[in-house]
């Protein structure tokens, strides 16, 4: 990293300050820091002092040419008489340093790291660094002891260059600032449906063609046909990594403690290797399925000779086949998939699956590699000394510890960073999901329902970077910093030594580092948030107001007028008793800087009365029948479980259990095309006496476009003219697209 350790050894001479002035604020915590009393200044007359063990280190600390310009001498052999300077050495058994563990002290005679491996020292190293880029004069280090180790051996970032190809100088980026925060491991998703991305000597198409298509951005590729064109074509778009390439990654990556694992996906999500290959699929014929034919035993030869180039180029002990999201269809269908799985003895598609992910396992402990898959290569049987890369539920993760096997929790609730990260009515186009900084932070990698004994097969986390909607490396940084910074917290520090607002309050000073580095991260929102909590019995609303930015000055009103510097200032959760309307927003000094957010609390008639549904919830059961009168609206996740989701037409109805007067019926809708939720095309509502007969009394058509890719919100309701008496109330509204309906609440006055 250009910034390193070189500015630390800028020469700039001031006074002496207190190091207990300021604590530090580095990300992750260290495991201890004591403090000493003064600080020590870093002088030309310095020398660096190691050993043959960590001479290769030694870069990690300097560029002097460019930055410190400071003809540091490096003296490799060190006798008891060096003691002053900067020491990189390595532990004895005197020091009581764990395995793994590093040690660095900054006191009157200099700067000095001990470690016992060489992973433990270059976290050492960028501890040192990282200090030096938070301090405001990085020559003048305050003095202290850090004793230090990580939580998990495995400490991942992932970066899809499949969908969008991403240039050598920016992924080296990306590994520099990786190393910064201590992650040590990069999973480079190599191989897709979007285009193949390695040259394999031995299959030259697979570069020539598979890593071209017809359109740069993901999105107009995906719905104008799909196809691949040659290298050279006029609209051919996309790349490849040269062998030579990616081998000069791998120890560019080396060098800084950080090991690639490549994936090569199997056996689907492979339409670009059968477009040019299709003899590999069921059907003989290109662009008609995205699996490889397992009966195929060419299949196998194809496989296994594109694995030994990849493993010759990658030294990682691990091999990514991927292994998830198969289609079994055209297996099913096969003649020689269904003759193999005849021979085998094999009864399920899954196992037929399996039997592939075996072999493959196989052929790679063979090669001393082990294999890593998507937790559905659970399915059909896990092969021996396999390891699961965990993204669905926590149930495939338990499965695996209880078998024995190694995890890598990679959740998509927690760590898809391609999910929002704020309010998505203000992002860019993005997949859907809504997964903000703090949410981050708050993931345990542990399950609580494991097994104790089985909790050490849990090695780490892993946050994952899939790119249709990053098609410049420029929304990879948006999208991945600083939510990285947390996931790096999470991996190394320990659970009881994480705290959110101690995190946050950190952060604020690493915004500088991620400046420097010129990283375009998201920038903390000044937009109000609001959470709402309302208690049935009480029948009040408790409100809470807050943004991204650390301890925001937000004035707010609860009758309904535009909030200024003049109104209350929000300090804590305050707490109404009638339907209002709240507006609030962000503020320096006099000055509005967020959009005025509205926030609407209803206390309305059909709280707390049971929902009889007609037609039942899809999977989002949210709180089940209590969801949608509980008086509570939901956020920007339909995952918040306010949520409730239907990919049928809504269908329900209320029972007073007495006549009530009726004024107004509403109910409020999400709209994301994204992962498919849609408004009602229409919504009807009716009312009746006796529950059977019912009348209805009006019906509201959707305005909207259903093409827009933003998320939306709108309440659909019917006002009536004039109040009316029923003891029921029905609601139907009507699924326009096949996708889902997600609704909130039901709102009666």
């Amino acid at each position: 990293m250009r910034y390193s350790l070189l500015i630390l050894l800028a020469v700039i001479l001031s006074p002496t300050i207190s190091a207990q002035q300021h604590a530090l604020n580095l990300i992750p915590k260290p495991n201890k820091v004591v403090y000493g009393e003064g600080t020590t200044q870093i002088s030309s007359s310095m020398s660096i002092f190691t050993t043959t063990e960590y001479e290769d280190l030694i870069p990690l600390l300097a560029d002097f040419s460019e930055i410190a310009q400071l003809p540091l001498k490096v003296i490799k052999k060190v006798g008891k008489k060096h003691q002053n300077g900067i020491r990189i050495l390595p532990a004895i058994q005197q020091d009581n340093i764990p395995e793994g563990a590093y040690r660095l002290q900054i006191d009157e005679s200099g700067i000095l790291i001990k470690a016992g491996e060489t992973q433990a020292m270059i976290a050492g190293i960028y501890t040192l660094i990282q200090i030096g880029l938070l301090e405001k004069d990085p020559s003048i280090l305050p003095q202290l002891t850090i004793d230090d180790s990580p939580r998990f051996t495995y400490r991942g970032l992932h970066l899809d260059v499949s969908r969008h190809y991403m240039p050598i100088s920016f992924i080296k980026k990306y590994i520099d600032i990786m190393a910064l925060y201590k992650f040590n491991y990069f999973h480079w998703h190599l191989t897709d449906a979007a285009g193949w991305r390695l040259e394999i000597k031995q299959y030259p198409e697979l570069t020539s063609k598979a890593a071209w298509r017809t359109h740069t951005n993901w999105k107009e590729w995906w719905a104008n046909g799909r196809m691949y064109v040659d290298q050279g074509s006029p609209n051919a778009s996309g790349g490849y990594y040269t062998q030579k390439q990616a081998r000069e990654l791998v120890s560019y990556a080396a060098a800084k403690g950080i090991t690639i694992i490549p994936e090569i996906e199997m056996p689907g999500h492979a339409e670009e290797v059968l477009a040019v290959y299709p003899e590999l699929s069921c059907t003989g014929k290109p662009y008609t399925q995205g699996e490889f034919c397992i009966g195929n035993p060419e299949t196998f030869t194809f496989l296994k000779n594109v694995l030994t180039e990849v493993m010759d180029i990658f030294p990682s002990s691990y091999i990514h086949i991927g292994g998830d999201e198969a289609n079994k269809q055209h297996w099913e269908k096969c003649p020689k998939c269904q003759a193999l799985k005849q021979e085998k003895d094999l009864k399920t598609e899954g196992e037929l699956q399996s039997y592939l992910i075996k072999d493959i396992s196989s052929f790679l402990q063979d090669n001393g590699r082990k294999l890593i898959g998507w937790d559905e290569i659970l399915e059909g049987g896990l092969p021996e000394g396999a390891t699961v890369m965990n993204w669905r539920s926590e149930k495939e993760a338990i499965d695996a510890a209880n078998m024995e096997h190694d995890v890598i929790m990679t959740p998509a609730e927690y760590l898809y960073f391609d999910s929002y990260q704020s309010d998505p009515r203000t992002q860019p186009e993005g997949i859907g999901g809504f997964l903000p900084l703090d949410k981050v932070y708050s993931y345990n990698p542990i399950p609580s329902e494991i097994p104790e004994d089985k909790a050490v097969h849990i090695i780490g986390a892993q946050a994952n970077l899939w790119s249709e909607y990053t098609p410049v490396y420029q929304q990879v940084e948006y999208m991945v910093f600083p939510r990285a910074l947390a996931l790096s917290e999470i991996n190394w520090t320990k659970q009881e030594d994480r705290n959110w607002k101690d995190f946050h309050q950190r952060l604020q000073e690493h915004y500088k580092i991620l400046q420097k580095l010129e990283v375009n991260y998201h920038r903390p929102s000044y937009d109000v948030h609001s959470t709402v909590i309302f208690d049935k019995e009480a029948k009040t609303n408790t409100v809470s107001l807050s943004s991204e930015q650390n301890a925001p000055l937000i004035y707010y009103t609860t009758d309904g007028t535009k909030p200024s510097a003049h109104e209350t200032p929000y300090t804590n959760p305050f707490l109404l008793s009638s339907t209002s309307t709240i507006k609030a927003a962000s503020f320096i000094d006099s000055i509005r800087v967020s959009p005025i957010e509205t926030i609407q609390l209803d206390i309305h008639k059909a709280i707390n009365k049971k929902v009889y549904y007609n037609t039942p919830w899809e999977v989002y059961a949210a709180q089940n029948e209590l969801t949608l009168t509980n008086g509570e609206y939901g956020g920007l996740s339909f995952k918040d479980l306010q949520w409730q989701g239907f990919t049928g037409s809504f269908d329900a109805y209320i029972d007073f259990e007495r006549r009530e007067e009726i004024k107004s019926v509403g109910m409020r809708f999400m709209q994301l095309p994204g992962p498919g939720i849609f408004f009602p095309d229409k919504f009807h509502v009716y009312i009746s006496d006796n529950g059977k007969n019912y009348r209805e009394i009006d019906v509201v058509k959707n305005e909207d476009d259903y093409n827009n890719p933003k998320l939306q919100f709108k309440t659909f309701q019917v006002n009536l003219a004039k109040p009316q008496m029923a003891r029921y109330v029905k609601v139907i509204a009507t699924n326009p697209k096949g996708g889902y309906l997600f609704t909130d609440e039901i709102v009666i006055h």
